[in-house]
């Protein structure tokens, strides 16, 4: 030989150190993995907050708050009777986002029709049915705030959101 590498040792060469550099790779992700750490969670938790007293909220009366944090408006509902994810001694009480999931406009809660009405281009969205989308340009529903009732102290906390707020790639900022 000459000094020069053929063609099938120089194949041989990179892939033995491809197949090398793999099982290298492999090896750390493996270990960053078993190191338990939340930030690598799907979901991160929330910090839990108390919104009201059961027993203070209006039926068909939203009631406005902050969750999870100081930039997501929110409403709280007594409805007057049972519906899908309500909490309270009733099952009515249902809470959620107020930015409409088409483009983030503010919606508002119309009491006679009982949904909840974007001004910006018309979505409709209902929180009886878990915040369904009726009609209108959204493709998905309102996100809802899941809630949690104290029956001890009669005190509705949110603990989490179903749904991604708009604007959002993850709830938590």
């Amino acid at each position: 030989m000459n000094g020069s590498l053929s063609r099938r040792d120089f194949l041989k060469l990179s892939g033995g150190a491809a197949a090398g550099a793999t099982v290298a790779v492999t090896g750390i992700g493996t270990a960053v993995a078993a190191t338990p750490a939340d930030v690598g969670r799907a979901t991160l938790p929330y910090k839990h907050q108390v919104i009201a007293k059961a027993a203070s909220l209006q039926i068909n009366h939203p009631t406005p708050f902050l969750f999870p944090d100081t930039s997501s408006p929110c409403v709280i509902i007594k409805m007057g009777a049972p519906v899908a994810g309500g909490v309270g001694p009733d099952l009515d009480i249902v809470a959620y986002s107020t930015l409409c999931t088409h483009m983030g406009c503010p919606v508002s809660y119309d009491a006679n029709a009982r949904t909840f009405k974007c001004p910006c281009h018309f979505s409709m969205f209902d929180p009886e049915k878990t915040g369904q989308m009726i009609c209108g340009q959204a493709t998905e529903n309102l996100p809802r705030i899941v809630l949690d009732y104290n029956g001890k102290n009669g005190t509705v906390v949110a603990v989490g959101v179903e749904g991604l707020i708009y604007g959002r790639q993850s709830n938590m900022l």
